[in-house]
């Protein structure tokens, strides 16, 4: 055989191997793009709560003992419950009127659907039970007070730890995580709906965590609770719940941090406004607390606020850039 024979027979197997190599490398590419879909879809089937007996959250309540209750609000009532296992979650039974008003609504749906979110500053949805007269809901057990236990008992002398600037910082940019993330990385989008310091419970490290959220088809015309917390569209213009109406509901949250009032059925943001607006920032901040040397980090949240509550829905800020905002405050502060 001649050399040139060979070198013809070697380029050939050469570029054989090649476009082989390329095919094989072509095929772990797509390989490699099809596992997150496939993954995705099969955790998603994973964390979607199941329903759970009543009779089994019945015993787990001690038959819904009035000593078990640790809070109470507009939807309806919470207890601890320990399962068999000695798990303890917390359980919101709703009121019973909001039942039967729903009662066609497909409550189990809904509730499969917002089992789906989890983040770190939401209080996620483990399981739920649904019968005649009775809707359900499981949820973690965070084992620690509301930001509204701790920004406003502490006034009648409930004996709760004053949080500082730096832990209300800390509270606000994690409660503004929790709602962008039900915005904008659920598909489809979760709207809260009444979001206030009330549904912000904390973690012991005081973490803010989103609860009660997508559960306003219970009550949609409720002004109990509600008031104060949602836009001037809501009641005159009968708008409905948006993310924008959430974003309002998140400056109030703002403006109570800042100066440590109460809503007081929407009082709160017409005194504080225009404070705000003209600069006087030091009369709007909690009393209770001393004024921080370097008041830049309260003046931005603030402003924020005031962009949130101030402004009409189609001129408020997304709670993305709201979010922005607050993580570089918290890193700065």
């Amino acid at each position: 055989m001649s050399n040139d024979s060979i070198t013809i027979g070697y380029d050939f197997s050469l570029a054989i191997l090649s476009i082989s190599v390329v095919i094989l490398i072509i095929v772990l590419i797509l390989l490699c793009r099809r596992k997150p879909v496939e993954h995705k879809e099969i955790l998603q089937v994973k964390l979607s709560a199941l329903p759970c007996p009543l009779v089994d959250v019945h015993a787990a309540t001690d038959g819904f003992n009035p000593r078990r209750i640790i809070g109470k609000g507009r939807l309806g009532t919470v207890y601890i419950a320990i399962e068999p296992n000695g798990d303890v979650v917390a359980v919101k039974r709703i009121n019973s009127g909001y039942v039967l008003s729903n009662a066609g609504f497909g409550f189990s749906s809904i509730m499969k659907s917002l089992s789906l979110a989890h983040h770190p500053n939401i209080v996620p949805i483990i399981g739920f039970s649904e019968a005649p007269g009775e809707r359900i809901i499981m949820m973690e057990f965070m084992g620690m007070k509301s930001l509204e236990y701790y920004l406003h008992q502490n006034s009648i002398g409930a004996g709760a730890p004053l949080l500082d600037w730096g832990r209300r910082l800390q509270i606000a940019a994690g409660a503004a995580r929790g709602i962008e993330y039900l915005h904008e990385k659920m598909n489809p989008s979760i709207i809260h709906g009444c979001i206030k310091p009330s549904n912000i419970l904390l973690d012991v490290n005081f973490c803010a965590r989103i609860c009660d959220y997508g559960l306003s088809f219970l009550a949609p015309q409720e002004r109990r609770g509600l008031l104060g917390y949602v836009d001037k569209e809501y009641w005159n213009e009968k708008k409905g719940i948006c993310k924008a109406s959430d974003v309002y509901g998140f400056g109030v949250v703002l403006l109570e941090l800042l100066s440590g009032r109460m809503c007081q059925d929407g009082l709160l943001v017409e005194w504080a406004l225009p404070l705000i607006r003209n600069m006087r920032i030091v009369d709007v901040l909690d009393s209770r607390l001393l004024v921080p040397f370097d008041l830049r980090p309260l003046i931005r949240l603030a402003k924020v606020a005031s962009s949130c509550v101030g402004n009409s829905r189609q001129h408020r800020p997304s709670m993305v850039q709201v979010t922005a905002i607050l993580n570089s405050l918290e890193m700065e502060f």
